[in-house]
Formats: structure tokens, C-alpha cells, sequence
């Protein structure tokens, strides 16, 4: 035994500690491994599947290691043949992979038809979904309702509710309930039957429940299996794998219940509190040091999670120095914060190392707007194009459109239901079937509509107000939408009856009104939108390590980096206000804010403005007595300046508006090479190989980005 670590430390470079080498030689039987953030679980894994091998003479191909996703089975693999190259493959794939796999051996391939991924063409999921919304509440579904639907079965599934108790669940809108129980008689009354990815799972349960041959084939494959990041894992997931291991029982389950923050999904966590219940003889080690954060990073997480309840006692540690105190600033406002950020940035010398972390995808989209300004690289996480495509952002965009080209009556049946002139139902039907002509749409809607006086005095205010936006500049323009043409209103209303969250769109139309803010025409604003959509699909697509990374908290789970940055930590966001009402909610919110403070390993700062997230101020009051014991913080003074980071001298960088010109070649410290299109007071535009882009003189001459060649 001793002469496998050793082996592998001369080979590999790799040292275990006393608690990872005990988890590697106990084989058998049930196990359960907690593993805090950073204590070196996926290599403690990998060296127990050596273990098996070279040390127990198991075939590689008798162990399975089951991941939750395909990026974590992939990295697996990577680092196992990196670990043990003369060794066979082993068995890592997701848990959908193995759910497949049985249904395939359950089911004929004439039998079913899967109506998820890249080859569901006219049965699509999505696809059914809308027709069933819209057949039953006679308007189109939402893309936030779509995802809130899907999120909604899938959740069904994977808790293994039974039809029965539907009706009892808290459906997120009104008739998710109803829609869910037409899709599932429809697919199941299909020929061939329809399956998506979460009735790959329930239907592998059943399978390996109900064929007692097929289980025995499974229960046979294997003589060990691993599960990573099982507190991720479902209720019909664990059943599953409990089936796979019946026989044997030598089953290891890596998990942090601290870690667990996606019950959204159907996670259950608490299953970790009970696996003693379903393996009594279970055995339960926890890997406790953590390798990657600073001391002070490390104490004050571990203090933060241990006000949950519904927990694994754990004390993460760490033998790294104290480092720096944990920033914690509370800016003046949302805007304020986005500068305070563009500042700190501005003073990096490289961005790869460091990370911005928030809660809701709609915090990046005025990020990576001024990132993009700015020509600072950044790679998105888990770039979101939802934003660019939501209702709001194509009302407001209709609504401009309609006021350029007053004739496009087909235009005016996109928006009429979202103005305050009271159409009925039949009424927009007609709308929606007229043609554009050469006269003013109002004109013809007129002679083609009955409508009511009060509608034709409404209509004669709506014509007034559209005329006077063609002279408005865009933010203008969507206030005024917002508060005359009574689109507010409309969306408050919308919001009561379909169940939707009126904070976060009112959200959308605050982003849109900042990104309008400096732009001239509604052409800009809408050419300035797309140019977002592209970069935010070029985001997700290119990665390089001198780019920032942008994700949300949930997203950045498993990553680390130097530098770290939590924004937008306000109450009604981190935690939400259903968070605050339910115990059990505040607790994964809770969870989710300990994941993105242990993503960093020297420098984490925590960003709020409004009314300051109530998790802030728990970190304060733990950080505050031991920043005042040491004197880094005494009660009567302020806090002492944060050190900034200087930009590495350029000699050869250009300092002066006067060296520059229209034509000039010239070299960015990021992008590269380029030749400069157009110059003013303010900007300098660039044409490099690929792409256009501007930037502000001042960024550029401050920060010695541009030289001349």
C-alpha cells in the first residue's frame, strides 16, 4: 500500500494526505466521501481507481464512475490517462449516458423516439410544449415560461412524483399543471412513444425494477462505482445507482452537501444526511483541508455555511498564509458598482486570473457591454443569447421600428396588446391579418377595425406619441413607452395574471435603458444590440487565458481563480425574496453565495448597493473582530486604501491623441494588430483581421494599450 503512494509520488509529482489515502484504500462497501471546496477530491478519486487496478488487480473495465455532467466525465478521464497511462480506459460517463444506455436495451429502437438534442427535428420538446400553451391559454408561451415549464417537468420526474399527487404541486404558472399532464398522455399515447431526457431516467429505474434480467446484466458489469458531485444528484438518479450496487454494495458517493445548489432541479442533498438509512453499515470520511483559498478566504467561508442546519458538520481548514481580508464595498448604486468594477479591471495586468460571479445571467449584459467598449476580453461561462430574443427587448424594438415606418401595420399587431388602447381579442386577429399599405397604419386600422370611442380617441394619442418619437433619443424613447403609452402598466398586469416575476422584467427595461443611454438614434440602439448578440455568442464560443471570465455562481462551480469578484449581492437577489420566506431556500442560497466566495484563492470582494444582501453582513460581522484584533481595521478610522495594481511600462506605447491618425497601422495589446477607420475626441475606431471594434482614447492612452507599426 505504502509502496503505491510512493510510487506515485515519484511518478506524478503527487501527494496525498492521511485523509485522501484512507479514502483511497477503502474499497469496500459503502462510502461516503464529503469533500469541502478545493480538499483535492477528483484526484483522491482518480488514485483510488489506480488503487483498484495496480494495487487489487481490477480490471479497469469492472469499475464505473458515474459524473454529473459531461465536462466533469471528460476531465476525468483526461486527468485518469494522464495518471495511469499504461492502463486500460474505465467506464466514466453521466448518469443520462447510463439511463440511455438501459433504456436502449429496454426498449426497441422501433419502439420510442427521443425528442431532445441535436436529432429531434419535427418532434421537438420545446416545440410540443408551445402548441399545448398555446392551445390551452390561446397566446404564445414565453421563452422565460418555456424554461420555467421545462424546469417544472423535469423537476416531476426526477423527484418520481406520481400522477396522482400532480394536482398538490406549486405549479409556476397558472396551467403548468394542466400543460404537463396533456404532454405526458401525448407522448406516451404516441406511435412510437416520444421520450425526452428525463424519461430516459424514469424508464431506466422501471426498467431495472421491473426486468429482473436486465438488472442482473447491470448489477453484473460492474464490481465498483463511484458517483461524483452526488449531492447534484436526484431522487430517481440515486435509485438507480442503488440498483447497480444492490448485489455488491461497493459503492463510493463523493459529495458536499455545503455544495448542494441546485434542489431547482430536483437535487436532493438530504440524501446525504440520511445514507446511513438506506446503507447502514455505510462508512463516512470527510475531506476537510482545503488546498486552494487563502487562510482568511477559508475561516470565513467555513463560519458563513455553518449557520445552515440541514448539514454535515464539517471544518474546512487550510495550512496556506492568511493573505489579504476579504474587500467588502457597498457602492452608491448599480452604475456605481459597474464603474467601481471597470476601475478595478483597468488596473489588472492580466485578466485570466480573475473572475466576476453573480447571481442572475441579466447582471452580464451591462458588463459585457462596457467590457466590450472597453476592449477588455472576456469569455462568458454560460453565455445567455435569452436576453437579446425575450418579448420585452422585441416589443421595445417593434415599438421603434413602427414609429420609423408608421405604414407597417403588421408591425403595430406585434405591440397592440402591450399599449394601453384596450383590444379585444377578435380585434387583434383582424390586426394580425392586415397588410402594410402605403397610408399611415392608424388610418387604415380605422376603416378596417370597429372599435370603440374611447379606442379611437386612444388610438388618435398613440399616433401623436409615435410621431414624436422619431425625434427622441432612445433612452427617451423607452421611457416613454414605459410611462405614456402605458407598457408598465401593461407588464404589471401581465405579471398578476400569468404568474411572472415583475422585478426582473422591469430589470430587462432598466439594462435596456442603460444601454441606450449614450447612444444618439433608435438605429444605434438597435445596431448596438445585435453587436451584443454577437459578442455574447463569440463569448461562449472563444476562450483564451488572458481572458476574464464572467458566470454565474451556479456555473462556476468546480472552477477557481485568483481574483474573484461577487456583484449585485443585494437583498431580492442574493438571497431572493422567495429565498427569505422559506428556510429551506435561504439555506441553498446560502449555499450558493459559500460556492462563490471558495472560488477564489487569494483575493475575494464582495459588491452590493441598495439594500445590501443580509449574507454581506454576515461576512462582515465574522471578518470585522478579527480585521480589528490585527489592526487592519480599527472602529474609529477608515479603511485603509486598497494597493492598486500598476500597468507594466510601455516605452513604445502611444501616449498622446497626436500620434494617432486615420489609416495609421497599429497594435493592440489584446487584439492585436489593426488599422485605424475613424478618430475623434473621445474613440479611436480599429479594423483588425476579423472584426471592427472601438474604444475610448482615454482607457486606451491610460493603460498603454496601443502602439504604433
Amino acid at each position: 500500500m505504502s509502496d503505491f503512494f510512493e510510487r506515485k509520488k515519484q511518478e506524478l509529482g503527487v501527494e496525498l494526505n492521511k485523509i485522501q489515502k484512507k479514502a483511497v484504500i477503502k474499497t469496500e462497501g459503502p462510502l461516503l466521501l464529503l469533500a469541502c471546496p478545493g480538499s483535492g477530491k477528483t484526484t483522491t478519486m482518480i488514485m483510488r481507481i489506480g488503487y483498484l487496478i495496480e494495487e487489487k488487480a481490477v480490471q479497469p473495465k469492472r469499475i464505473k464512475a458515474i459524473t454529473f455532467s459531461k465536462a466533469s466525465a471528460t476531465d476525468m478521464l483526461e486527468r485518469y490517462a494522464r495518471f495511469f497511462p499504461g492502463l486500460s480506459p474505465v467506464d466514466f460517463s453521466t448518469i443520462h449516458s447510463l439511463a440511455f444506455q438501459i433504456t436502449r436495451e429496454y426498449l426497441s429502437t422501433d419502439d420510442y423516439i427521443i425528442i431532445e438534442g441535436a436529432d429531434s427535428n419535427r418532434l421537438n420538446k420545446k416545440r410540443l410544449l408551445k402548441d399545448i400553451y398555446a392551445r390551452e391559454n390561446d397566446e404564445p408561451i414565453t421563452d422565460d415560461q418555456l424554461e420555467e415549464l421545462v424546469s417544472f417537468i423535469s423537476f416531476v420526474k426526477n423527484k418520481m412524483v406520481p400522477k396522482k399527487k400532480w394536482k398538490t404541486l406549486d405549479e409556476p404558472f397558472p396551467s403548468a399543471i394542466d400543460i404537463l399532464t396533456i404532454y405526458e398522455e401525448y407522448k406516451e399515447n404516441h406511435e412510437p412513444r416520444l421520450v425526452d431526457f428525463d424519461d430516459m431516467l424514469t424508464i431506466a429505474f422501471e426498467a431495472l425494477n421491473t426486468n429482473a434480467k436486465l438488472l442482473s446484466k447491470y448489477q453484473q458489469r460492474w464490481d465498483y462505482v463511484m458517483t461524483d458531485e452526488s449531492q447534484d444528484t436526484s431522487m430517481v438518479q440515486h435509485a438507480i445507482v442503488e440498483k447497480l450496487v444492490e448485489s455488491h454494495r461497493n459503492l463510493c458517493v463523493v459529495a458536499d452537501d455545503d455544495q448542494s445548489i441546485y434542489t431547482w432541479r430536483a437535487a436532493e442533498p438530504s440524501y446525504l444526511l440520511k445514507f446511513r438509512q438506506v446503507y447502514p453499515d455505510a462508512y463516512i470520511m470527510k475531506m476537510e483541508r482545503n488546498y486552494r483559498s487563502s487562510g482568511t478566504i477559508v475561516s470565513t467561508a467555513n463560519q458563513f455555511i455553518k449557520v445552515n442546519k440541514l448539514r454535515h458538520d464539517k471544518n474546512m481548514f487550510t495550512d496556506r498564509p492568511e493573505g489579504g481580508p476579504i474587500v467588502i464595498r457597498r457602492l452608491a448604486s448599480q452604475e456605481a458598482q459597474l464603474k467601481y468594477l471597470l476601475k478595478e479591471l483597468g488596473g489588472l495586468e492580466e485578466y485570466g486570473n480573475a473572475a466576476i460571479l453573480y447571481r442572475n445571467n441579466s447582471s452580464s449584459t451591462l458588463l459585457m457591454d462596457e467590457l466590450d467598449r472597453l476592449g477588455i476580453p472576456f469569455y462568458m461561462k454560460d453565455a445567455d443569447n435569452r436576453f437579446f430574443s425575450h418579448w420585452i427587448v422585441q416589443d421595445i424594438l417593434n415599438f421603434m421600428r413602427f414609429s420609423l415606418r408608421p405604414e407597417r401595420v403588421d408591425l403595430y399587431s406585434k405591440i397592440a396588446s402591450k399599449t394601453n388602447a384596450y383590444w379585444s381579442a377578435s380585434q387583434l386577429k383582424q390586426l394580425g391579418r392586415m397588410q402594410p399599405t402605403k397610408q399611415h397604419a392608424f388610418e387604415e386600422i380605422t376603416l378596417a377595425v370597429t372599435m370603440k370611442d374611447y379606442q379611437l380617441r386612444i388610438i388618435a394619442e398613440q399616433r401623436k406619441w409615435m410621431d414624436a418619437l422619431k425625434a427622441m433619443p432612445p433612452l427617451k424613447v423607452i421611457q416613454t413607452i414605459r410611462r405614456d403609452m402605458g407598457y408598465d402598466q401593461m407588464l404589471k398586469s401581465r405579471a398578476e395574471k400569468f404568474g411572472m416575476k415583475l422585478d426582473y422584467l422591469q430589470q430587462i427595461l432598466s439594462t435596456l435603458e442603460q444601454i441606450a443611454e449614450p447612444l444618439p438614434t433608435m438605429m444605434d440602439f438597435a445596431k448596438r444590440l445585435k453587436q451584443l448578440e454577437e459578442v455574447t455568442k463569440q463569448a461562449k464560443t472563444e476562450k483564451t487565458d488572458d481572458m476574464l471570465t464572467l458566470s454565474t455562481m451556479h456555473s462556476s462551480k468546480g472552477l477557481e481563480f485568483d481574483r474573484v469578484y461577487l456583484i449585485d449581492l443585494v437583498e431580492g437577489i442574493v438571497p431572493t425574496e422567495e429565498d427569505a420566506d422559506d428556510p429551506a431556500l435561504l439555506e441553498e442560497a446560502r449555499r450558493l453565495f459559500y460556492v462563490g466566495m471558495t472560488r477564489a484563492k487569494h483575493h475575494l470582494e464582495l459588491l452590493s448597493y441598495d439594500k445590501e444582501s443580509r449574507f454581506v453582513e454576515e461576512v462582515r460581522r465574522i471578518t470585522l473582530p478579527k480585521m480589528k484584533r490585527e489592526g487592519i481595521v480599527k472602529p474609529s478610522a477608515p479603511k485603509a486604501p486598497k494597493a492598486k495594481v500598476t500597468v507594466p511600462d510601455n516605452p513604445d506605447a502611444v501616449r498622446s491623441v497626436e500620434e494617432l491618425r486615420v489609416g495609421a497601422n497599429i497594435r493592440h495589446r489584446v487584439f492585436g494588430n489593426g488599422r485605424i477607420t475613424d478618430l475623434d475626441e473621445e474613440k479611436v475606431g480599429i479594423q483588425f483581421a476579423k472584426e471592427h471594434k472601438e474604444f475610448l482614447l482615454e482607457i486606451c492612452l491610460q493603460y498603454q494599450l496601443l502602439e504604433l507599426t
